[in-house]
């Protein structure tokens, strides 16, 4: 009988293992496709969720910030992307310094910072507000190209019901309100 059951857990994994590379390659065929929103969790930035007391927006050093690895991470992570060909017409970030600091070390493109894409968590009393200002922006993208979103997981987990690891992406179709991931990328 345990041999039935480790079989039965060896084949779930496996087809674990199967969905998440089958999410992935849809992911790089979307972005390759073009017209699509990537959603990327900035990388990391450790101290747990949202910001310590007392912290300003404007102010990095009150804010948390990437870790050594975030920064690699970030870098390496925009290598990536532009090793696989995927270009983005426009980033966008939050203004949380972790996010704009990821999406600069990347190095896709200037940076511009977007109000909506700001720490639900942190600004839990405008969560609605925000999370229906990013739909539409993702709405609204219907460009040929891609766009690409430094934010938080909250964020992004609001959006599309996924709760992204640092560093990672999710894609979902530009041009529509429904945020509805075609795949997923972790590349650090």
């Amino acid at each position: 009988m345990s041999f039935i059951r480790f079989a039965i857990f060896v084949l779930l994994l496996a087809a674990a293992e199967v969905a998440t590379a089958d999410e992935s390659a849809k992911a790089w065929n979307a972005l390759r496709a073009g017209g699509h929103v990537a959603l990327m969790r900035h990388a990391d930035a450790p101290g747990g969720f949202g910001d310590p007391p007392g912290f300003r927006v404007e102010d990095c050093a009150t804010q948390r910030n990437l870790s050594a690895k975030g920064r690699a991470d970030a870098e390496k992570i925009g290598a990536r992307l532009k090793r696989e060909g995927i270009a983005f017409e426009k980033v966008l970030s939050s203004p949380w310094c972790r996010c704009v600091d990821t999406g600069k070390l990347m190095n896709l493109g200037t940076v511009e910072t977007e109000a909506t894409f700001g720490n639900v968590v942190v600004l839990r009393d405008q969560r609605e507000t925000l999370t229906a200002g990013g739909r539409a922006l993702i709405a609204k993208w219907t460009a040929d190209g891609n766009l690409l979103v430094v934010t938080h997981g909250a964020n992004i987990s609001a959006l599309t019901g996924v709760s992204p690891a640092s560093g990672e992406i999710v894609v979902v179709k530009g041009g529509s309100d429904r945020a509805e991931p075609v795949g997923r990328l972790l590349l650090d």
